[in-house]
């Protein structure tokens, strides 16, 4: 019987061993996730894509993040169309990130839970990048699982892997395809896990293959509702990696984040045709704590005069045959930075022409040219300013801070903390949007009339305003025109 007993016993000891060994190969592979785009996406040379994405570093133009970055999203399309929007981003990351959790789409294999690989790095022409022991931790939950072919060619984690590891130090990796996993699920999951050494990455693209001028327009819902984390209108928002995105907007909301537009582009703008594109933003997500808004005086009496000049001569360039646009030979670092801006026209003391930019998308010197175009040609307002008015003109010129959130409980809280003839105010509600300068304050002193005209010139009602499902944001503006000078 005692001899029974030990064949039993080593029989269950032979059989434990084995699911023991067979545990700890699966949980510690040695396997090797191989890069599945170098060559295509991005350079295969280690060298050439080491300099590639240290000279998209080093042009990238984004808006200045004032905080350290806690989550980005960032699009994955091959480098030369959309590394210079991704390298906005990741150009600020905090070189301690020890930790970052990569979310992507699965865009050949649907997928009912998130998906994270058991392999034990990524690997890319720069080297191999580990998982951290967090991949395996998560991977136990009911809410994730592997399928091994959804990471196997898959690029939207892979493609931004170059930049975290020209840009961080020894720092690890959490890869999950998500594509129908509930994404506020998810982030309540993930959100405990997330400290201060730890980076989110939401990889997407924006509208795929509409027209140049179309795609800006459905781009612009994704823009405004991200950073904001407007789950309302994102239903309107086009985009591949739209679960990852929710789960990163959930992940802000719960951590306390608010997000800004960094850049934004499309495949027109970079190595592409205008005829079908495909959109492309870098958003960073900061702590409320550490964004501070206002508008300090940034420009010189130079710098506003070099613009004043800038815009008459690019408008005079267009009125004008065999006249060029006279740009600035010596560029201050200001006139380069990514600004939003409006130039206005004024004939005799009466409006004559008024467009901008809101958005931190080009450079303060681009902005100011082809703003001061568009406000003499193709303000729908007026009929196109002619040669002969030209020296009849002031120009004006506002520069804007970064747009930023403003929260509201109804029409009386957000009332009472408008600042007269300090913000200017965006209101945007679904498709339909429409800005003030602080400037028109001036006109429209009464709270209440300025937001109303406001919703009626954003083709909405009157009192949609009243309504915090409407998103608002404020901005300030630094003011200076050529009268100032006279």
């Amino acid at each position: 019987m005692k001899k029974l007993h030990a064949i039993v016993l080593s029989i269950c000891l032979i059989f434990i061993c084995a699911w023991a060994s067979l545990s700890a190969a699966d949980e510690n592979r040695s396997e090797v996730r191989p890069a599945a785009v170098a060559g295509m996406f991005y350079p295969d040379s280690p060298d050439e894509l080491r300099q590639m994405v240290c000279r998209l570093l080093k042009l990238a133009r984004g808006v200045k993040v004032p905080g350290q970055v806690r989550g980005l999203v960032s699009p994955h399309a091959g480098y030369i169309y959309s590394g210079i929007v991704a390298a906005a981003g990741y150009k600020q990351i905090d070189p301690s990130i020890s930790t970052v959790i990569l979310l992507g789409p699965s865009h050949r294999v649907p997928l009912s839970t998130a998906s994270i690989p058991q392999v034990q790095a990524y690997r890319t022409p720069l080297g191999d990048v580990r998982l951290a022991s967090l991949a395996r931790t998560l991977r136990r939950l009911s809410r994730f699982g592997t399928v091994p072919e959804a990471h196997l060619n898959e690029h939207s984690l892979e493609v931004q892997l170059p930049f975290l590891q020209v840009m961080l130090k020894g720092f690890e990796i959490v890869p999950i395809l998500t594509n129908r996993s509930d994404p506020k699920a998810l982030a309540r999951i993930l959100a405990p896990y997330i400290d201060e050494h730890t980076l989110v990455v939401a990889s997407s693209d924006l509208s795929h293959y509409h027209s140049y001028k179309t795609a800006i327009g459905l781009d612009r819902i994704c823009t405004t509702a991200i950073p904001e984390c407007r789950f309302s209108d994102m239903p309107l928002c086009e985009a591949c990696g739209k679960q990852a995105i929710l789960t990163l907007m959930h992940i802000a909301k719960i951590k306390g984040w608010e997000g800004i537009l960094l850049d934004y582009r499309n495949s027109g703008d970079t190595a592409g045709g205008k005829n079908s594109v495909v959109g492309y933003a870098s958003i960073a997500f900061v702590n409320k704590k550490e964004i501070t808004m206002g508008m300090k005086e940034t420009l010189s009496t130079q710098d506003r005069q070099a613009l004043l000049k800038l815009a008459r001569s690019a408008i005079k360039a267009r009125l004008v045959k065999g006249t060029r646009v006279d740009r600035p030979n010596k560029v201050s670092p200001a006139l380069d930075e990514l600004r939003g801006c409006f130039v206005t026209l004024h004939k005799q003391g009466q409006l004559r022409g008024c467009i901008g930019t809101i958005e931190p998308i080009s450079s303060l010197l681009g902005c100011v040219e082809r703003n001061a175009q568009r406000a003499a040609l193709e303000d729908s307002r007026f009929s196109r300013l002619s040669a002969s008015e030209f020296k009849e003109i002031d120009i004006e010129i506002s520069v804007l801070s970064v747009p930023q959130a403003l929260s509201f409980n109804d029409g009386q809280d957000l009332k009472r903390k408008l600042k007269p003839n300090v913000h200017g105010v965006i209101l945007s509600r679904g498709v339909n949007r429409s800005t003030f300068l602080p400037q028109v304050w001036k006109q429209l002193p009464d709270k209440e009339l300025f937001l109303e005209h406001l919703c009626l010139k954003g083709s909405m009602s009157a009192n949609a305003w009243q309504d915090p499902e409407t998103s608002v944001k404020v901005y300030e503006a630094e003011v200076f025109g050529e009268n100032d000078f006279k």
